[in-house]
Order: structure tokens, then C-alpha cells, then sequence
């Protein structure tokens, strides 16, 4: 990407259209054939440019082509001209474009990529076209090399609506011989519409399911079977608690001192103490509020919009709303740190401006390295870094400053229902299962029970070779995440102050966020018995993004726990009479 193009118009490219053309075409207008990348099926985020395989070019003159979103960019499609002579409606029979001299190292390289099953991928008019580079023979003895590319292109008026490849002219490799590679295309009509023309390369016999159905359906009933339980559970036990405690006023001093005083009232003195460390949990909490809103927004915007047709668009649109939603971030953020009495505030600013980016570019830098070593496709260019470099200092701080400013002026201000003790009160002993170590364990256990299987077809669609359409499926597993979260939350928060231990705000954030562990877990399962990867650079970028994927799910689950919590925990000291 050209860093000159990007410094001047970075905000631009994140939500630039993918489309180097309208898409319509007249008669004999050329169309462009791109090859984008090779590389091993079982691992699909191991790509090399086309051209680094021994392949020949056409004859026509090359077309330079530069990344026009920034998602295209850090998705490594790497498009280079193929040189066939194309053009709208004119069929071409068998014809030779180049000769491949095959010699010694070229032939090991192809041999190489036919025993790691090496694809390719092609666009034209932003179609994808795969074909496999070659096949071995039964004993594995003899390779031989796909040559002959057979294109078939549908269209309808004046625009394409299909492409199919088929591979044919199977030529054994032989050193120090001649390959001719060769290709034909085929025009026909097609009543295939234009909007339409991607559904061929959906699936939904997988993604509509019946097994998809019934976790939606499993997962809406505990929503409703455990919402139900909390709702029974708090309400009868809050009214004895209330009614206990309304018992305990009518008392005189005498009879109070010698009652059996117990329960979340004795540490009305001490909830609303500041947390520990509350310039990164403030920090935490506002990023995981702006994840919230990110993912709400992009999964609605990806139900409006058909984000899979375009190379890219899905990262950039994402990209483009967490810079877009920075304010929630520093609102969130900075009202909290202001309410629990910090006085650090831009020290809490930018680590709240730069605690996921510095994560996800950390995770990124790292997997570059083993990227350029490998020489492949997803080595981020530098251009692209200057780019990302300049949303987060220019975009994203900026506008979380405005958020802070905003948040500590308007909602910054300690309202507390009751009064903080100047003296902290000391937390008597309690069972092994109500430390908040266990409580911490135990709370993700839940919401991770409510969209592992989500988490299957989500994986299956970035690690393999799907397109996720359904986002219909996704929002309503997001709703389901964050009501069972809340709800688990609350649970575990009131055991906890029925223990006398006023340490929830840690403990809320911990216990939801805890979901994220057992995604990671999952995604070992998954890695191991879902799929055939392997080799340095795969295994890296799986476990790498995995990690990051998780850690910020759990930090939204943690955010959207605390916020929940918070209610809850203010709500029922509000309707207390506390002397």
C-alpha cells in the first residue's frame, strides 16, 4: 500500500469500496483475470503470492493493482495480473500463453506444493475461483501439473454473475523439459441475478442446521430457565433480607447487639469502596464497553449488508467502528476512574485508548516476523503499519479524550447511596467455594455453555473454508451471552457480600470474563480434532489470534458483567435504610 495514500486519506481507505469497477461491462471491454495467492488447503492462513511458485505469466501487459481497503491490506490478498487476454462475451478456444522451461528447482518447488496440496485462488470481477496446482499418483512416485485452465463465465445483461475453473491437461513433471500452460474461456447467459451471485458460494446446509437450530433453542431456554431461577431466588431471598433487616431497625440498641447480625447490610460501609488497582480496571471496563458496542454495531451492520461480497470489508468496517466508537471507551472509562477517586486521568486515558490496540498490533508484530520469515502473503506491508499507526494517534485518542472529558464531567461524580467507612472492615473466614478464586473459576462456566456451539461454526468459518452469513444467529447469541452473563454475575456477586466480602467489583469484572478461558480451552479441542494444520507460521497464527479473540471476548464479558453487577449491587442498597 502506498504510505503517501494512506497518511492523507487513512480514513477513507478503512471504508473505501472494494470494487475496482461498477461491475458492468460492454461488449469486448477487458476483463481482468487477478491471481491473488498459493497455499497449503489445510492451512488456510499460510498464503504466498501466486507468482512464488514457478508459474509463468501471460503475454499481455501487466496491470499494477495497489490495496484498496485496509482489511485487504491485512488479509494479505496479494492480486497480480495474470496477462490472459480477456475480454466481455468473446469466447477463446485452447490457447497456449506461456511455456514453463521446468528445470531441476522449479520441478522440486512444484512437487513440493502438489505433497502439501497447495490451491490457488483467482478473482475476476471479485469472484473467487480456486483450483488445486496438481495431483500425485497412487504411489506417490510421479507428480504431474494442472496446465490447462478451462474458465466458464455466466453473465446476465451487462455484468458477470459466475465463474467456474475447471482444471484439465495433466502433465507429468519431468526435469529439464518444456510445459506449455494454456487456457480457454466460455461466455454464457445466465438468469442469475447480480445480487445473488455469491449464494453459490454459501452453505447452508451447515450453517442452518438442525443442529444450529437447537442450540439456539437450548440456549434461549436456560436464558429463560436462568433468569427465571435468579429472578425467584433474589426476589424471595431479598424480600426475607429486607424484611430481616426492617425487624432489625425496630430493635433497640440492646437487642441489636445481641442479634445474630449477618448478610450483604454489615458491608454497606465498605461496597462502594474504590477497587483495587482502579486505573487498569477503569481502563478494562471502558474497552470492554467499546468491544460491546463494536460488535453490536458491525453485527448489525453485516445483517444489513452482505459484507462476505467484498475482499476485506468485514476487518475494515470493523476497524473503521472501534475508531469511530472511541468516545464509549473514554466515557465509560474515564467516568468510572473518576467516581472511585482517581486522580491519573490521562494515565488512565491512554491506557484505555491503547490497551486492545497495543494487544492486537503486540500479537500482530510477533506473528509479522514469523510472516516475513516465511516470505508469505500476510506479512503486513510497512505502509499498512504507518496506516494502523495513524488511526490509533490521530482517530482513536483524540476522540477518547473527548469521551473522558465528557464522562468525568457528566457522570463522574460519586453518588453513592451509602457512605464509604473511612476504616476498611476486616473480611471474616468463609467456605472454600465462596473465595473469590472460586467464584472467579466457576462464573464463566455458563455463559461459555451458551455459545460454545456458536463458537464451532464461527471457528469453522475463519479456519476453514466458509463464508458466515447467518449474523442473524450471531446477535441473538450475543443477546443470550449477555443476559446469562449478567445474570451469573449477580448470582455470584450476592453470595459474595452475603459472605461479608465487599471485594465484588474485581470479582464481577474476573468471573465473567473467566468465559474467555474456556473458549481458549476450546479452541485447543478444536485445533487438535477439528482440523489439520500444522507447521510453525499456521500454529502461531491460530494460537496468536486465538488468544487475542479471547482475551478481548472476555473483556467485553467482563465489562458487560461489571455494568450489570453495579446495577444490581446499587439498587438493593438503595432500598435498604442504613443508619
Amino acid at each position: 500500500m502506498r504510505p503517501q495514500r494512506l497518511l492523507l486519506l487513512c480514513l477513507y481507505v478503512l471504508y473505501a469500496r472494494a470494487d475496482e469497477h461498477e461491475h458492468t461491462y460492454d461488449d469486448k471491454e477487458e476483463v481482468v483475470l487477478w491471481m491473488n495467492t498459493v497455499g497449503p488447503y489445510h492451512n488456510r492462513q499460510e498464503t504466498y503470492k501466486y507468482f512464488s511458485l514457478p508459474f509463468c505469466v501471460g503475454t499481455k501487459k501487466s496491470i499494477s493493482h495497489y490495496h484498496e481497503t485496509l482489511g485487504e491490506a491485512l488479509q494479505g490478498v496479494e492480486l497480480e495480473f495474470s496477462g490472459l487476454d480477456i475480454t466481455f462475451k468473446d469466447d477463446v478456444m485452447q490457447t497456449s500463453y506461456c511455456e514453463i522451461d521446468l528445470t531441476k528447482g522449479k520441478k522440486d518447488a512444484f512437487v513440493y506444493a502438489i505433497k502439501n496440496h497447495y490451491w490457488y485462488q483467482m478473482y475476476i470481477d471479485d469472484l473467487p475461483i480456486w483450483g488445486i496446482v496438481g495431483e500425485a499418483d497412487e504411489n506417490g512416485e510421479d507428480y504431474f501439473l494442472w496446465t490447462y485452465k478451462k474458465l466458464e463465465i455466466g453473465y446476465n445483461g451487462n455484468r458477470i454473475v459466475d465463474v467456474n475453473l475447471t482444471s484439465e491437461g495433466k502433465v507429468k513433471l519431468v526435469p529439464n523439459t518444456k510445459v506449455q500452460m494454456s487456457y480457454s474461456v466460455k461466455w454464457k447467459k445466465s438468469d442469475v441475478r447480480f445480487e445473488d451471485r455469491f449464494d453459490k458460494y454459501l452453505d447452508p446446509s451447515f450453517f442452518q442446521h438442525r443442529i444450529h437450530w437447537f442450540s439456539i433453542f437450548n440456549s434461549f431456554m436456560m436464558v429463560i430457565f436462568l433468569v427465571g431461577l435468579v429472578s425467584m431466588i433474589l426476589m424471595r431471598t431479598l424480600r426475607k433480607d429486607y424484611a430481616r433487616y426492617s425487624k432489625e431497625e425496630e430493635m433497640d440498641d440492646m437487642d441489636r447487639d445481641l442479634g445474630d447480625e449477618y448478610g450483604w447490610k454489615q458491608v454497606h460501609g465498605d461496597v462502594f469502596r474504590p477497587s483495587s488497582h482502579p486505573l487498569m480496571f477503569s481502563s478494562l471496563i471502558g474497552s470492554g464497553c467499546q468491544i460491546f458496542s463494536v460488535s453490536l454495531i458491525v453485527i448489525i451492520v453485516a445483517m444489513i449488508e452482505d459484507l462476505y461480497t467484498e475482499r476485506g470489508s468485514m476487518l475494515s468496517t470493523a476497524i473503521f467502528v472501534y475508531a469511530a466508537t472511541s468516545p464509549v471507551n473514554g466515557y465509560f472509562g474515564g467516568s468510572l476512574y473518576s467516581r472511585q477517586g482517581g486522580r491519573q486521568w490521562i494515565k488512565q486515558m491512554f491506557i484505555g485508548a491503547f490497551l486492545i490496540p497495543a494487544m492486537v498490533c503486540g500479537t500482530a508484530f510477533f506473528i509479522n516476523f514469523i510472516a516475513i520469515y516465511y516470505h508469505a502473503s500476510r506479512a503486513i506491508p510497512f505502509g499498512t503499519m504507518v496506516a494502523v499507526c495513524c488511526i490509533c494517534f490521530f482517530v482513536i485518542l483524540p476522540l477518547n479524550l473527548v469521551g473522558t472529558i465528557l464522562g468525568r464531567n457528566l457522570a463522574g461524580q460519586p453518588n453513592f447511596p451509602c457512605r464509604v467507612n473511612a476504616v476498611p472492615r476486616p473480611i471474616p473466614e468463609k467456605k472454600w467455594f465462596m473465595e473469590p478464586a472460586v467464584i472467579v473459576c466457576l462464573g464463566g462456566i455458563l455463559p461459555f455453555g451458551s455459545i460454545f456451539i456458536e463458537m464451532y461454526f464461527i471457528f469453522t468459518s475463519f479456519w476453514a473454508y466458509k463464508i458466515y452469513y447467518v449474523y442473524g444467529f450471531m446477535m441473538l447469541v450475543l443477546v443470550i451471552l449477555c443476559i446469562v452473563t449478567v445474570c451469573v454475575t449477580i448470582v455470584c456477586t450476592y453470595f459474595l457480600l452475603n459472605a461479608e466480602d465487599y471485594r465484588w467489583q474485581w470479582t464481577s469484572f474476573l468471573s465473567a470474563a473467566s468465559t474467555s478461558i474456556y473458549v481458549y480451552m476450546y479452541s485447543f479441542y478444536y485445533y487438535f480434532f477439528k482440523t489439520k494444520m500444522y507447521g510453525l507460521f499456521q500454529t502461531s497464527f491460530y494460537f496468536g489470534y486465538m488468544a487475542v479473540f479471547s482475551t478481548t471476548l472476555g473483556i467485553m464479558c467482563g465489562a458487560i458483567g461489571y455494568m450489570g453487577t453495579s446495577a444490581f449491587v446499587r439498587k438493593i442498597y438503595t432500598n435498604v435504610k442504613i443508619d
